[in-house]
Order: C-alpha cells, then sequence, then structure tokens
C-alpha cells in the first residue's frame, strides 16, 4: 500500500465533485487550490445550491448539474469525488464506476459492510479504482505516533477516549449511531493505521445521556480483541461539554519496551528506552487522501484506502453497533463478514454482480488482496508525463 505523494502530477486531474452541502464546499475549496486536482463539474439534485457554492467559492468555468453522467459528459472529467450522504454513496460509486470513472468516496464507504462488499464486487467488475477518504489518517503528528508505536515491540493495549460537544443539525443529529458511525469510523480506522495487528472481535455498550441534542446514542464503550492478544479500549461521546479532547482522540499505547501517547493535535511522547520521535510534514485531512488518490491513479499502486481496505474499518463500526444492540455481547468480525456477504447476493439485483459474489470463497479472503493495482499501470500521467 502506498502513502500520499507530495510530487504533484504534470497536469491536473479534473474531477466532478458530487454533492453541494457543506462538506462539497470543503472540497470545492480545498480543489480550487490544488496541484493535483481541478474542479471542473459539480453535481447535487439541488442545482441552485451547486451554483450558489461554485460561484461563492470562484468556480466560475465549472459544470453543474443534477445529472453526473450528464455533468461528466460536459466537463470531461476523468475522476468523481462522492460527498454525498452516506446512504447515496454507492449508487454515485455505481454509475461513476460503470461511465469508467475512478471514485474518491468521503467514509463511510456504505451504510452497511454488505454494501460495502457490493461495491467491492463492482470495483472489480468495472476494474476502477474505489478509494474511501479516511482523511483523518493524513495527520503529519498521527505518523509520528505511529512510527513512536513501531518502537514498542509487541503491544499490549491501546487506550483512545473521544470527548466532544458538536451540533451540526442535520442527518447527522438524526442518525440511530452519530457517535459510532460518524466520528468512531475515524479512530476505529487510525487504530488500522497505527498498527498492522488488526481486529478481531468486539464488545461494546452504547447510550444516549439525558442532556443530548442527538436523536440516536451520542456515547459508547468498546473493547476490541486484537490478533495478537492485545486490546483496543475506545471510550467516546459527542455531547460532552467539559475538558473535551482532540478531534482525532486522546492516544496512550503500551508494549512490550515500553509506551507512547498522543494528544491528537501535536504532541507525540515515546518512553520506550532511546526511542525517539521524529516529525515530517505532509499534506493533511482531505488534501492528503486527494493527493494519494491521484497518485495511485498516475503510478497504478494501491492506495492505503482502497475499497477492500476499508471494510475492516466498516466492521468495527457495524460490529460495535450489533454488540451493542445484543446487550454487550462479542461479536466476532470474521462471522459478520460471513453473514454480510450472504445479505450482500440476497440484497443484489444486478446479475452480474451477485454473480460474482457468489464466486467468492469466503468475504474475509475477497477483501485480502486488492485487485485494483495488483499489476500496476499508471492511468493518469504522472510528473513529468510519464504513463
Amino acid at each position: 500500500m502506498m502513502e500520499n505523494s507530495s510530487t504533484p502530477p504534470s497536469e491536473r486531474l479534473p474531477v466532478v465533485v458530487v454533492g453541494a452541502g457543506a462538506m462539497g464546499g470543503d472540497w470545492l475549496r480545498m480543489l480550487s487550490g490544488s496541484a493535483f486536482a481541478e474542479p471542473v463539474g459539480v453535481v447535487d439534485l439541488n442545482v441552485e445550491l451547486a451554483s450558489r457554492t461554485t460561484a461563492e467559492i470562484g468556480l466560475h468555468d465549472a459544470t453543474v448539474g443534477a445529472s453526473l453522467t450528464d455533468v461528466v459528459g460536459r466537463s470531461g472529467a476523468r475522476a468523481v469525488i462522492n460527498v454525498t450522504v452516506p446512504q447515496a454513496h454507492g449508487v454515485v460509486n455505481e454509475e461513476a464506476m460503470r461511465a469508467g470513472l475512478p471514485v474518491l468516496c468521503e467514509k463511510p464507504l456504505a451504510p452497511t459492510v454488505a454494501e460495502a462488499l457490493r461495491q467491492v464486487a463492482l470495483a472489480d467488475l468495472t476494474g476502477e479504482l474505489l478509494m474511501a477518504s479516511q482523511s483523518r489518517r493524513y495527520f503529519t503528528h498521527l505518523s509520528a505516533f505511529r512510527d513512536a508505536t513501531a518502537q514498542l515491540g509487541a503491544l499490549g493495549a491501546v487506550h483512545a477516549e473521544f470527548f466532544h460537544a458538536d451540533h451540526e443539525p442535520g442527518f447527522r443529529e438524526q442518525m440511530a449511531h452519530p457517535l459510532l458511525v460518524d466520528m468512531s469510523v475515524h479512530h476505529f480506522d487510525m487504530l488500522r493505521y497505527l498498527t498492522a495487528d488488526e481486529p478481531v472481535a468486539v464488545r461494546c455498550v452504547s447510550w444516549n445521556p439525558a442532556w443530548s441534542w442527538f436523536a440516536g446514542d451520542a456515547a459508547a464503550t468498546a473493547t476490541f480483541d486484537l490478533a495478537s492478544g492485545a486490546r483496543f479500549v475506545y471510550s467516546g461521546s459527542r455531547c460532552t461539554p467539559g475538558l473535551q479532547t482532540s478531534w482525532n482522540a486522546d492516544w496512550h499505547i503500551y508494549g512490550e519496551h515500553g509506551a507512547a501517547s498522543w494528544d491528537g493535535d501535536h504532541l507525540v511522547r515515546v518512553d520506550a528506552g532511546d526511542a525517539d520521535v521524529e516529525t515530517s510534514e505532509r499534506s493533511e485531512g482531505i488534501q492528503g487522501a486527494l493527493e494519494e488518490f491521484v497518485s495511485s491513479l498516475a503510478s497504478g499502486l494501491t492506495p492505503q484506502n482502497e475499497v477492500r481496505t476499508n471494510v475492516l474499518t466498516l466492521a468495527m463500526v457495524e460490529g460495535a453497533i450489533r454488540s451493542s444492540e445484543r446487550g454487550g455481547d462479542r461479536v466476532v468480525l470474521e462471522e459478520l463478514l460471513e453473514d454480510s456477504l450472504a445479505q450482500a447476493i440476497a440484497d443484489e439485483q444486478r446479475d452480474d454482480v451477485a454473480d460474482l459474489l457468489r464466486s467468492w470463497p469466503s468475504a474475509a479472503e475477497a477483501i485480502a488482496t486488492p485487485a485494483w493495482g495488483s499489476s500496476p499501470q499508471a492511468v493518469f500521467p504522472a510528473s513529468g508525463g510519464a504513463r
């Protein structure tokens, strides 16, 4: 798996952004100054909103419309950035990939693991890159914390705490699990970035404090069993008004040779003999995700958040929810994956996707090795014009 590159291509990749809401606006503002990609089109069912957003950002030449196929045809876009609500991700991703366009999709890639597996199959069928934008992987100090973690030897426990109070009127405040689905997905994915010690099972309880302004459970605790026997212990809340942590959570890791911590912002510490911490600047957040996406298209190498790699992150979220709904019972993630494959086959209405899903020996095997990038070939000019 590759990391994001700081070397811009010889020409900007023309992209269409689908979704002109708050997050879509953030993407468009970043893209307007990017050396990696050029926003040539914006798609939203609310065309007036899309027009207003592009005008406010100064993207006067961008093509605007309600149809992805139409806007791509008129703008000449060669890739899609999907910033719609999670329930729409699958529909947009399918339309783009079947039209021959690679997709960078905002997290969560899908509302369920079953839907994510159907998208894995679609990526296989079309041969297009589908990458999730787990943007919090792209932080300078998270990378330094990973390097510190690597100096601890075998891990005993990883602890992460997230306590915040955020008001986001709209679909987030109406979600059944606004913490686990919309925020913890970042922290769970960061765990998988920090160590190759993958999660295998989870116990979780979630609840909604009496003063919460969320409709669903805004607080949870979860303990994941890792493959080595170590534990990932997580506590979080989106409605805690005091002593708030970083959006990236507050982390402590304990291992064979010592311990390391990260405050989620700029303070990384390691206490393990002669171990030390070094930081190297990198593009962060959605800019980092974009640069890795474009660089992967240029090199043909598989990005770290290719659709298969991201499925286990979604399984962590769904496993935590399933455990909570069962009173904190232990949920084995491999069993969840196989249940999800059966559900994906039952739900799938398209013969080509259903046939491919049925051909898989197991969900775990299907997501083990990314198909895209297994035979490196550039599909977009790299720096210097190489293909």
